[in-house]
């Protein structure tokens, strides 16, 4: 387990510093922090306790309930157990924030839920919101092209393990692992171990190739499924063997035509900053 010297980190918010830790895989923050950058107050630790008492009073909520309570670094160089909520959570205490600072993230927050609401209503505009993203990041349009029908085809499959007994989550990760190993001769984690990626998305970080025998192997395990009318996770797992053993074929006869391994440590991240010289 990670001590927290080795997962505390710092956020830049409005201009200020805020602490924030990786607790269970998700980012937690500090809400000292948040309420020093929104408000004006001298004491924000004292801000956040009369605060927490006027919403139980008047809006019937324990805004402790949304936190946790998680070891950070005070300037002292000591960590000490401090309120931390999570994004969600976040945005929420935000929410009850009576100052000036907090109302652009408040009309932020209105704007999102509306957007995400139209998204509901038509399905076509989230789509669309996500080739902008990629967009925004840099990736090209063919690539975008790959990576959008990869979404498609892997809604495809895990619609049908959801139909065919798998249960979320735990099952659709063994069932990925099987046939990315069939696929490319390691698990999903192997994968971005290789590609030296922490919490960021591995087919976010995949090219053309990888891309292309992602979706074979998907696509072929869903066919299989269809085929053979598959229920139950060993038979979904077997399958998901058979499918991945396909792209993986395929891809052995690829690299033996090119001469060169498609699995590769090659990624979307952004060069890292060279190390600033007058701090050596």
């Amino acid at each position: 387990m990670k001590n927290p010297e080795e997962i505390s980190k710092i956020s830049i918010f409005k201009g200020k510093k805020i602490r924030k830790t990786l607790h269970q895989n998700e980012w937690f923050f500090s809400v000292v922090d948040v309420v020093a950058a929104l408000t004006e107050s001298l004491n924000p630790r004292d801000y956040w306790f009369k605060m927490k008492i006027r919403v139980s009073s008047e809006d019937k909520i324990e805004l402790s309930t949304i936190c946790r309570q998680l070891k950070m670094e005070s300037s002292d160089g000591k960590f000490y157990e401090t309120d931390c909520a999570n994004t969600e959570g976040i945005f929420r205490i935000i929410q009850s924030i009576p100052s000036p600072k907090a109302e652009p993230f408040k009309k932020w927050l209105a704007k999102v839920g509306y957007e995400r609401v139209r998204e509901i209503e038509d399905p076509e505009l989230a789509t669309k919101r996500t080739r902008a993203l990629y967009k925004l990041k840099g990736y090209s349009d063919d690539w975008i092209e790959k990576r959008m029908r990869g979404i498609a085809i892997r809604e495809e499959l895990t619609d049908e393990w959801k139909n065919r007994g798998a249960a979320e989550n735990k099952d659709y990760e063994i069932l990925t692992a099987e046939i990315s190993k069939a696929t490319f001769g390691v698990t999903p984690a192997e994968y971005k171990n290789l590609k030296g990626l922490k919490r960021e998305n591995l087919r976010d970080h995949m090219d053309d190739f990888e891309l292309i025998f992602t979706m074979l192997g998907e696509r072929s395990t869903t066919e299989i499924h269809r085929t053979e009318n598959s229920k139950g996770t060993e038979k979904l797992k077997k399958d998901a063997k058979r499918g991945g053993r396909i792209a993986g074929i395929a891809r052995s006869e690829l690299e033996k035509e090119i001469g060169r391994k498609v699995v590769s440590k090659s990624n979307f991240l952004p060069p890292k900053k060279p190390r600033d010289l007058k701090k050596l």
